[in-house]
């Protein structure tokens, strides 16, 4: 916000008043506060909650000042004044260069007064100045998007001799972004812009002549713009993650796993670090796990029938559950989720993981590791002389685990796992394929949980739309139901970067077992059989369930068909 004379801000305030944009009373009010606390106006009104954002005010400062005022939302500028105006010229001064015109550059300000700032760009252009004014934020957001994530840090470290690479351990807030160009602030930077937008995983890909960074926000991949010559440092980028993840940075022809922690503010994240060869550099995939943000079943999506189920399934003494679906599809959190809802003192339980995601308070969690001969099947045999109430393996992955698995269960243990299969009834069909004896898997299993996540519909631009009736016979609904069900979609908006989706839930088909079930599992019946058996018995599938959240407007019919 403009910093303006004691008098300008009093006329400002007259002149929103005037177009209704505040009444006479939130000016009272604000001008009140603003003796008190010697803040700009606009900054008041905002604090209070009488302006949703200083933009709404900036067309009136902009007026006041005789100056254009410039929606940067709404404006495209054009590569060449872009790649004109030094990255970290723009970043110092928080200007960013809008258009050239008969010898004149329009630089945005968010205090198009500030002459300082005015001479010493005009200094280096050598070329008159015009200011213009736009908000802070909007700024920022376009320096990212012109210049790209980091663009000052790479051109300050492409200026200077030799590359920086800082070897601490451990980044202690990534907030806190030295003013040093080094590799590690531009790492620092791009862990924090995925934070901030929400992503799950952070992708570095190496191609001829050219590094592509993308963000996995809400199960899609989305690029997001990068300096141009950020591929000369893309190994002392490397370098700098496989420091942080204590691995060995001489090493590039083999593939390599880690882990670190960051701290952004109060919030802890624990990052997952994949490194592969490819012919133009390694490719490193960073997974971003919340440790302290644990969801609960209800926040997952579950239905109350669903949920119901699933809680008097975990309260069981003994048996399996297993919760199927393919990589990323929300398994593990299912099945946290689960535990946290009977971790009490009177319970001893116990899990073994690849890797441990979340730290479980009261829990006893093993991390395993094949290279000492810790597997799955190993930790397993060595949990049961634990006195165990219930347990929980990470995956079942090949036939030994699931044989020791389910002995575990007919033992008397309640055991949670996962499978990789496409619904609840080809689980059945998978174990018996790993060479399970087909009476083994029906007594032991209790319930088998497929899912799927699906993006949520933004709810900052939640539109109606209509839609084909010709749609219904995907959801096997009649063209009558659908023309009673009102559909939404996003339209799109700043919160949701135009996507028209924000957040995510699960879809679940929850497979009870029970006598004829277990019958057709012992008899070998087909995956197809056992569904439509099931389907009969009152299980919704993965595609139903999908329609029951589109009825609730909570998603749209093609984020459903896209993952079902």
């Amino acid at each position: 916000m403009p910093n303006h004379s004691q008098t300008t801000k009093k006329l400002l305030g007259q002149i929103l008043v005037e177009h209704r944009v505040i009444s006479q009373e939130n000016l009272d009010v604000a001008l009140a506060r603003q003796a008190q606390t010697k803040e700009l106006l606009g900054t008041v009104l905002v604090h209070l909650g009488f302006i949703p954002s200083e933009s709404a005010v900036l067309p009136f400062v902009a007026g006041q000042l005789d100056v254009e005022w410039v929606d940067l939302k709404k404006l495209e500028i054009e590569k060449t004044v872009i790649e004109q105006f030094p990255a970290r010229f723009a970043f110092h001064y928080k200007a960013l260069p809008i258009r050239w015109s008969e010898g004149t550059l329009s630089v945005a300000l968010t205090d198009p007064g500030a002459v300082h700032i005015l001479d010493e760009i005009s200094l280096v252009f050598h070329s008159p100045i015009t200011p213009v004014l736009s908000s802070h934020k909007d700024i920022l957001e376009a320096l990212g998007k012109y210049y790209g994530i980091g663009g000052e840090t790479i051109e300050e470290i492409r200026e200077a001799a030799p590359i920086v690479v800082n070897n601490e351990p451990v980044i202690a807030d990534i907030n806190e972004i030295s003013s040093e160009a080094t590799i590690g602030k531009f790492v620092n930077q791009i862990l924090l812009e995925a934070y901030k937008q929400r992503a799950t995983d952070i992708h570095l890909k190496p191609f001829e002549k050219e590094l592509v960074i993308r963000y996995r926000i809400d199960g899609i991949l989305y690029e997001t713009k990068t300096p141009v010559d950020i591929y000369r440092f893309k190994d002392s980028i490397n370098s700098r993650i496989k420091i942080l993840a204590h691995l060995n940075i001489a090493e590039k022809r083999l593939p390599q796993d880690g882990r670190f922690k960051v701290r952004v503010g109060e919030t802890d994240l624990d990052l997952r670090v994949s490194f592969l060869p490819t012919p133009f550099g390694e490719s490193v995939v960073v997974r971003i796990l919340n440790s302290r943000r644990l969801l609960s079943l209800e926040e997952l999506g579950l239905s109350s029938t669903g949920l119901f189920t699933i809680d008097r399934l975990i309260q069981k003494p003994h048996g399996i559950i297993f919760v199927t679906g393919p990589t990323g599809s929300g398994k593990t959190t299912t099945l946290y989720a689960g535990l946290s809802r009977i971790n009490k003192p009177d319970k001893n339980i116990l899990t073994i993981e690849d890797p441990i995601e979340y730290q479980l308070k009261g829990i006893i969690q093993i991390q395993v590791n094949p290279a000492i001969g810790l597997t799955f099947a190993q930790g397993l045999r060595s949990m049961l002389r634990h006195d165990p109430d219930m347990m929980m393996v990470g995956e079942v992955r090949d036939p030994e685990t699931a044989e020791i698995a389910i002995q575990v269960a007919l033992t008397g243990h309640l055991v949670l796992s996962t499978l990789h299969t496409n619904d609840a009834a080809s689980a059945a069909t998978r174990l018996i394929d790993m060479g399970i004896e087909p009476y083994l898997v029906a007594s032991s299993v209790e319930c088998f949980i497929a899912q799927r996540l699906i993006r949520l519909i933004c709810p900052h631009c939640k539109e109606p739309v209509r839609i084909s009736t010709d749609l219904g016979s995907e959801f096997e609904v009649t063209p009558q139901e659908m023309e009673q069900v009102t559909i939404f979609r996003g339209k799109g908006c700043e919160q949701c970067q135009g996507t028209g989706y924000q957040g995510m839930q699960a879809l679940y088909e929850i497979l009870v077992l029970n006598d004829e079930l277990r019958a057709m599992i012992a008899a070998k019946a087909a995956a197809g059989q056992i569904k439509e058996k099931a389907v009969k018995t009152g299980m919704k599938t993965l595609r139903q369930d999908g329609w029951e959240k589109i009825k609730k407007g909570l998603t749209t019919p093609s984020e459903v068909l896209r993952v079902t």
